[in-house]
């Protein structure tokens, strides 16, 4: 009798997880109705374009017809030296672009989060380059470091000094170009640094404070761990936008002198005005290579370095 009410009992619970799966796997499906469209347009926009990209990366191809060459196209990328520089110049524009916004933006931040009266404008006057047109930008510091007419090296000769051609000089075209990218973005970072700031408990400097803890060390040992996932961000989105520059470029140097100040977008644009295509196509999977391949395991390494407030 015991054991018929023990196999009963087993059969009854057996059927019970039975149905409580059945009503799982139906409310799974239901939830996957809603992914579904965009599901479908993330496949339609970036899956099969990145399919597509890869393939036609290895062909020599024209609006009508494509030959398959292999890795042609990439050998030809990195061995010549007119394309080679502009994985280079990349690499330096993003790193600097990158470090600059994550400095600058935080002292930014520090300053604008303390007790100052004026803080509401400084924080519009930082932000405002960020709300202007990158194409604007460009062509407004194109005209004010002009060698000869611009507001720079005509300010420079008052004082004496023989302001550089800064766009037009090798050594100083790509660092120009970057200051600008810093000037416009930084606004970015510092309002991403405040939020990350405003968000550190009080308590904890006050705990600080009562300890003898200096401004240093406070900023050192609470400021800094606590803000990290702001810093994180910062680093992520000012490198990968470093990476993608195109359009400041174009519009300062347009990759010139020579091609100093040539970027992976910028060299991929000509390569398509030129009748490249393949060539091009290839650059492209370079840089989505490149932004893979760095920006993961920077990504990880960074958050593996975050503190919970």
């Amino acid at each position: 009798m015991a054991g018929s009410n023990l196999h009963k009992n087993r059969i009854g619970h057996e059927t019970k997880i039975h149905a409580e799966y059945v009503v799982f796997m139906k409310q799974k499906i239901y939830n996957l109705w809603f992914l579904a469209p965009l599901l479908i347009i993330y496949i339609i926009i970036f899956i099969i374009p990145t399919i597509i990209s890869f393939f036609f990366s290895l062909t020599i191809w024209t609006l009508t017809e494509f030959r398959f060459v292999g890795f042609y196209n990439f050998v030809t990328f990195f061995s010549e030296y007119s394309l080679r520089i502009g994985v280079q110049n990349t690499l330096v524009y993003s790193i600097l672009t990158c470090a600059f916004k994550a400095v600058l933006g935080l002292g930014a931040a520090v300053l604008l989060t303390s007790p100052i009266k004026t803080k509401n404008i400084i924080r519009s006057i930082i932000f405002f380059p960020n709300l202007v047109s990158t194409i604007a930008v460009g062509l407004t510091f194109n005209s004010l470091m002009h060698p000869t007419k611009g507001l720079f090296n005509t300010m420079l000769a008052k004082i004496g000094i023989e302001g550089p051609d800064w766009l037009g000089n090798t050594s100083f075209a790509l660092l120009s170009v970057i200051m600008t990218d810093v000037w416009k973005g930084v606004g970015v970072a510092t309002v991403i640094y405040i939020a990350g700031l405003l968000a550190i408990p009080d308590t904890y400097y006050e705990a600080a404070a009562i300890d003898g803890a200096s401004g240093i060390q406070r900023f050192r040992h609470i400021t800094l761990p606590l803000v990290q996932s702001s810093i994180n961000t910062v680093i992520i989105l000012a490198f990968i936008g470093g990476v993608r520059t195109f359009d400041l470029i174009w519009t300062m140097t347009k990759g010139g002198p020579g091609f100093a100040t040539d970027t992976l977008a910028s060299i991929i644009y000509k390569q398509y005005a030129y009748g490249f295509y393949g060539l091009s196509t290839a650059g492209n999977v370079v840089m989505f290579l490149m932004i893979g391949l760095i920006v993961f395991p920077l990504y990880r390494f960074l958050v593996s370095r975050e503190v919970e407030v």
